[in-house]
Order: C-alpha cells, then sequence, then structure tokens
C-alpha cells in the first residue's frame, strides 16, 4: 500500500510525544470538571466528563506503554465511576482520594514531559515492519477496508498504523456522526469500535444498533474499550458485537480476529449423516436438510455406519432409535469407541414419545432427543444448532493457541487427507517443513514475549503470502508445515522461496534495537513419496540439509 509506514516504531514515538504534548490541557480541564462536581455533586455532566477524561487517558497511557500514567487514571476512574451511580454518598474523603489521583496524574505528566515521552522501563514490546515490495503469491489482495472509530485519535491513529502493517487498509474516525455518514456511503468489511464517547457512555453501541434497525444486516464490528464490566460486555453484545477487547488492545489479537470475520470464502456447508433404516423416511429428512444448504449422506444399513463416518466426516449423525440388527443406541455407543468421534454430536431421531425411553437413549452421550413427525423448520434449526457448534470445537480443537495456525494432529490428518484426494485425483501434492533459524538465540536476546511475535510474523507472512488452496500449520515450537495442493516439487520450492525472502526483510523492533529472522525449509512431494510419512520424512531430511548448508534457503528432495 501507499499509504503503509516505512516506521512502525517512528510512528508510535511520534504519537507518543503528541499524546504527552497534550496532556497538560486535557489535566486542566479535567480539573475544571472537578471543582465543578465537587460544587454540586448532581452535575452529572461534569461527573461525566471528568470520568470519560479519566477512562480515556487509562486506555491509552496503557496502550502507549505510560504504565503510571495508566495506573493513577484508572483509579481515578473507578472513583468518578461511584460519583456517577450514587453523587449523594459521597464524603470529603473521597473528594480527597480523587483529587490525589488528579495530582498523581500531574506528576506523571511532568516526568513524561522532563524525560521524554519513551514508554515505562520494562515495556519491550516487539513491532515488525512488512516489506513494502513483499511479492504476494496468492491471487487475492487482503488490503481490506476496516473503519476504526475512536475519539482517542492518537489511540485510533496508533491501531491504524498497526492494523496497516498487517494488510489492512484503516480509516479512522473520531466521532459516531462521521462514522455514520461513511457507513452509509460504503460498508466496510469490518468495524473497530469504542463503546465511550463525549456524546455518551454507550454512544458506540447505539450508533450501530440504529444503523442495523434502519438499514438491516451490517458489517461485522470488534469492540475495544477501557471498561471491563458486564454490563458493557452485554450492551456490546446487544449491538451486536462479534469480539470485544479490553483496552491496551494487541494488534496482533486484533488481527486474528478480523481475519476471521472478514474470511471472504463462502463456509463449508454442514454434514449430515442419515442413519435410519426406512429409505422413504431417510430420503425426506435428508431433502430436508438438503434443501437448506447442508451436505447429506444416507445409511439404511447400521452395519455401514462406521465406514460411512469414517469418509463422509460428518459435523452431525442423525440417527433412528429402533432399527433392525442394531438399535439406535448401540450404533451411537458403536461410534463413541472410536477415539476421532467421541465428541461427534448425535441426535436420535425417533417417533418415541416415553420420556423415560427418550432419557435412557440419551445415556450414551446423545446431543438431543427430537420426535417423529417434525416440521421442516425445526428440524433444520435443531440440526443447524448443533452442526454449528460442533463446527466451533472443532475449530477451537484443531488450531494452535498462539498463532491460530492448524496444530500438529490436524496438520497431519490434513496431510494424509490432501493426499488421499491426490491420489484418487491422479494430481500432485507438495510439503514443506519450515524451521525459524536461530530462534533460541532470538528468545534468550530479547525474551519470550518477543519470539512469540516472530512466531506470529512469521505465521501471518505464510497466510498472506500462500495461495487460498494451500493450507499452514505450526508444527510445533518453530517448525512449521505447508501443503501445497496441485504443486509440483519445481513449483513448491519456488513459492517458498519467495517466501523466505519475504519473511527475510520483515524488521522487528524491541527497545532500540532492531533485528531480522530467517527460516529454512525442505520440501517433498507426492508421487515421489507415497504416504504421509514418507513425505514428512522427506521434507525433514530437505530441511536438515538447509540447515546444514549454512541455513536461510529451500532444499527440494529429490
Amino acid at each position: 500500500m501507499n499509504d503503509r509506514p516505512s516506521s512502525v516504531r517512528n510512528k508510535i514515538a511520534q504519537l507518543r510525544a503528541t499524546f504527552v504534548e497534550q496532556l497538560p490541557g486535557r489535566l486542566s480541564d479535567a480539573r475544571c470538571h472537578f471543582d465543578a462536581a465537587k460544587a454540586n455533586p448532581n452535575d452529572r455532566e461534569a461527573a461525566a466528563s471528568l470520568h470519560r477524561f479519566l477512562h480515556s487517558i487509562k486506555g491509552t497511557g496503557n496502550s502507549f506503554g505510560f504504565k503510571d500514567l495508566g495506573a493513577a487514571a484508572a483509579q481515578g476512574e473507578h472513583l468518578a465511576g461511584k460519583l456517577l451511580e450514587n453523587p449523594v454518598s459521597v464524603t470529603p474523603e473521597f473528594w480527597l482520594d480523587l483529587n490525589e489521583c488528579l495530582s498523581n496524574m500531574a506528576l506523571c505528566i511532568e516526568v513524561l514531559q522532563d524525560f521524554g515521552a519513551a514508554p515505562s522501563q520494562g515495556d519491550r514490546t516487539a513491532t515488525f515492519e512488512m516489506p513494502l515490495d513483499a511479492g504476494a503469491v496468492q491471487e487475492e489482495s487482503n488490503d481490506k477496508l476496516i473503519y476504526v472509530c475512536e475519539d482517542e485519535s492518537l489511540q485510533a491513529e496508533h491501531l491504524g498504523e498497526q492494523l496497516r502493517c498487517f494488510g489492512y487498509q484503516a480509516v479512522l474516525f473520531n466521532n459516531t456522526e462521521d462514522f455514520r455518514r461513511a457507513v452509509l456511503e460504503e460498508q466496510p468489511a469490518a468495524a473497530i469500535m469504542d463503546i465511550m464517547f463525549p456524546e455518551g457512555d454507550s454512544a458506540g453501541a447505539n450508533v450501530l444498533i440504529d444503523l442495523r434497525n434502519n438499514h438491516g444486516k451490517l458489517f461485522p464490528t470488534v469492540f475495544i474499550s477501557g471498561r471491563r464490566d458486564f454490563n458493557a460486555r452485554l450492551r456490546a453484545i446487544r449491538a451486536g458485537g462479534e469480539a470485544y477487547f479490553p483496552k491496551p488492545v494487541k494488534a496482533m489479537d486484533l488481527v486474528v480476529t478480523l481475519d476471521l470475520l472478514t474470511r471472504q470464502s463462502e463456509p463449508e456447508p454442514f454434514r449430515v449423516l442419515v442413519v435410519d433404516d426406512e429409505p422413504e423416511i431417510a430420503q425426506y429428512h435428508s431433502l430436508i436438510l438438503e434443501n437448506a444448504g447442508m451436505a447429506t449422506q444416507v445409511v439404511h444399513d447400521p452395519e455401514c455406519v462406521l465406514d460411512v463416518v469414517g469418509e463422509f466426516r460428518p459435523d452431525l449423525v442423525l440417527m433412528d432409535m429402533y432399527m433392525p440388527k442394531c438399535s439406535g443406541r448401540e450404533a451411537a455407543k458403536l461410534i463413541r469407541q472410536i477415539p476421532d468421534f467421541v465428541g461427534l454430536p448425535i441426535v436420535f431421531l425417533s417417533s418415541e414419545t416415553d420420556t423415560k425411553k427418550q432419557f435412557s437413549a440419551m445415556t450414551v452421550g446423545a446431543e438431543g432427543f427430537l420426535t417423529k413427525p417434525i416440521q421442516p423448520e425445526d428440524l433444520v434449526t435443531e440440526v443447524a444448532l448443533r452442526a454449528e457448534r460442533m463446527r466451533t470445537l472443532r475449530a477451537l480443537m484443531a488450531r494452535d493457541s498462539l498463532t491460530g495456525l492448524f496444530n500438529h494432529t490436524t496438520t497431519t490428518q490434513l496431510l494424509e487427507n490432501s493426499l488421499t484426494a491426490a491420489r484418487r485425483q491422479d494430481g500432485q501434492l507438495s510439503f514443506a517443513m519450515i524451521d525459524l533459524d536461530r530462534f533460541k538465540a532470538v528468545n534468550d536476546t530479547y525474551g519470550h514475549p518477543t519470539g512469540d511475535q516472530v512466531l506470529l510474523a512469521l505465521a501471518r507472512v505464510l497466510q498472506q503470502r500462500l495461495r487460498n488452496s494451500d493450507l499452514v500449520g505450526r508444527y510445533g515450537g518453530e517448525e512449521f508445515a505447508v501443503i501445497l495442493n496441485d504443486a509440483s516439487l519445481e513449483k513448491a520450492k519456488q513459492i517458498m522461496e519467495h517466501l523466505r525472502e519475504d519473511f527475510s526483510k520483515v524488521v522487528f523492533n524491541v527497545g532500540d534495537a532492531k533485528f531480522s529472522c530467517t527460516f529454512s525449509c525442505g520440501v517433498a512431494s507426492f508421487p515421489h513419496a507415497g504416504d504421509a510419512e514418507n513425505i514428512r520424512e522427506a521434507a525433514d531430511k530437505a530441511l536438515y540439509q538447509a540447515k546444514h548448508a549454512g541455513r536461510n534457503r529451500v532444499v527440494a528432495y529429490e
């Protein structure tokens, strides 16, 4: 992008300096609100203005690394909140405590002005700069439009610059009215919205509720706020918020969430296995679900259930309770004995109305019991709710908690599935193993939090630069794996070379230090390697050769 900053660190330093420069004037205004509220505790406007000031300084101060200032503001915000809730209960001691918080903030501001706008000691947050000339391997650009609505302009700029480094086009607004007008002209891929604005404590939520009521479905919204209380979170949920982050917000956490919320590919249809010995009723239920956009497979003979479950990999099993040879209860037990299917939702669909028998059927671990006949819309709703929950649980279990990439177990399973598909279609597939060079030295020199940022940066480069058909996983520690579907060994090596060059240009900043990292990579391909174990071993041998030859290179296994 043309407006992407050449140095995030320099931009953040400028924002910190501007923030500190504005603090004395803002504190002076806060003192006026304090005096007005003390003279008349029922002056709600003065109390609300004081509370908003303290709330704002707490969030921005902590975001910029000014921990002492943020702590003093947080204490004052807590006291101002009590004034808002019950002004008649305040005592002379209350005003002394609140005045002391403002005085402590004044001291913090003096220190910042005397010694510069550097972050507090111990704040060694790592940032990194994506290279401007990094050539994307994937076909689609990720420059998605994101609206950031935050009345703290410096904090909004800080956040916007971070988002731009991750490939998002961030447009900033410091009031809800400008945000509303922009939405009516062009809807973004997603929005990041503070809850509290000078217009009111819930102004951010209110504008989204109003837009949704008058204009229907909107873009996904992520709320950010200095508030951590239940009511603020509930207000965000009611406004349609998809996520909620207390300030200070980590840019990487936001990016991971935005990636999920703005993913443009259509979700895969729910997969439902219908098990019923009556062909007509099985087909009937199958047609209802297919008409709702789901993928189904029908089994009439319970003896085939285990084989079909393994091949079809359903999100849910819809099963009759009474069948010859094997009852639904027995079939459910059979499924539950397979470790991979312990958590697979099983819903009984039967004409049985005896609640005791229904309860007995549920003791095998079934998700629910539906009674025949069932209205089509009820069947679709019940199945979709349970299948969605299964998808969510699977996604959580399948992902690495730090990077959001597929974990080792899932990557191994995906490799086996991809090889099966390539074998069936007489196609090609390549597998790459990646290992960060001298990663232990990064952890030892800069600390494990910085090491985590390096892992996240590599994960981000892989996600951004690879094709949509490729699969990326964290294999363990500093090792990553890439499944390149429909790619020859030569093409896969070329793709990984581009990625290696791109990642080597990423600049990491920790305090006053700057450094870069590289990775080594080994690539193997199918059909030269016939199964998952062979292709992993081949890629691992090639990776070893890359390390032994001096690191920072890609080696293809011949």
